[in-house]
């Protein structure tokens, strides 16, 4: 068996439903979909992404990365993003893990490998082809599903090795300036902390440029390199991924949900709504409820 099929088998035995599922292994998420799916908006935290079977994309803004078993995904920030599975049956499902990265424990690698991360801005969501140390580490991390007493003492050992694999392998400046107070990735990252509080809000883009202690047009480079859109799309998102949260959570009507969100304008918000969801409001809700895992997945 080899380490990928070993991976597969480990995330099958242990996502006995539909959609992401959590696990005893701090910060780790599995899922199993065993046919293609329709587009699941959320927004991502940062995380490294491996898929053991199947096919899957993400979108954000107008970038579309495509993976499966022979690459790894980064999501370095906050990131409204619409993933799709596009190849997965009953036979041969999609499964993918997702491990929250921990920018405490990056800190602490990063402090014993040394060097700074670039002062240029890479995309929040970026792939890479995946390393067979890294799968193996992968593999190890998950299969203490299997020997539970064993996880408070080695599941860490596991992260950390996965941590060092990420903070030498292509993707390092990333990962890096994660853990980096003072790197244009962080600096990007209070701007969007901000506007993740004050979404309902308008603003300028004075305000956010002093939250990240950037020129006004520094910052909109640099956010658009991070985020694949300008600070006024990504405030969008936000407000209409609330409101879906509000509908569906609370049962407000679509106007009401809307206003919350800081919409003045019911037909606006409703245009919106259905121009990134797909569908009204009322009845993305209803679709919603009945298919959950369209929600979010690793």
């Amino acid at each position: 068996m080899t380490p990928v099929q070993e991976l597969a088998a480990l995330i099958e035995r242990y996502t006995p439903i539909e959609g992401p599922q959590e696990t005893a292994l701090p910060r780790v998420r599995l899922v199993r979909y065993t046919a293609p799916s329709a587009p699941m908006h959320g927004v991502q935290k940062p995380a490294f992404c491996i898929i053991a079977g199947g096919c899957k994309q993400a979108m954000i803004g107008d970038r579309i990365l495509v993976y499966d078993s022979a690459s790894y995904l980064i999501a370095a920030v906050d990131l409204p993003v619409v993933g799709q599975v596009i190849e997965a049956s009953p036979d041969a499902p999609y499964l993918g893990l997702a491990l929250d990265l921990d920018p405490a424990m990056l800190a602490a690698l990063v402090s014993e490998t040394g060097s700074a991360p670039s002062t240029l801005s890479s995309p929040g969501l970026a792939l890479s082809r995946i390393t067979p140390g890294l799968l193996d580490a992968v593999v190890r991390l998950v299969r203490l599903l299997d020997t539970p007493a064993d996880i408070a003492v080695l599941a860490p050992l596991a992260e950390r090795e996965i941590l060092y694999r990420l903070l030498t392998g292509d993707q390092q400046a990333q990962v890096r300036a994660i853990a980096m107070a003072d790197s244009r990735l962080n600096q990007v990252n209070r701007a969007i902390g901000w506007i993740r509080r004050n979404y309902a809000q308008p603003f300028t883009i004075g305000q956010v440029a002093e939250e990240a202690s950037m020129s006004p047009s520094a910052l909109h480079a640099h956010f658009k390199a991070v985020t694949a859109m300008s600070p006024l799309q990504y405030q969008k998102q936000i407000r209409l991924q609330e409101a879906r949260q509000l509908i569906l959570g609370t049962g407000l009507d679509a106007a009401r949900a809307g206003h919350e969100v800081g919409y003045d304008s019911p037909s606006q918000f409703s245009r919106e709504y259905r121009r990134l969801f797909g569908a009204p409001p009322i009845a993305d809700a209803e679709r919603l409820r009945a298919r959950p895992e369209l929600m979010a997945g690793a």
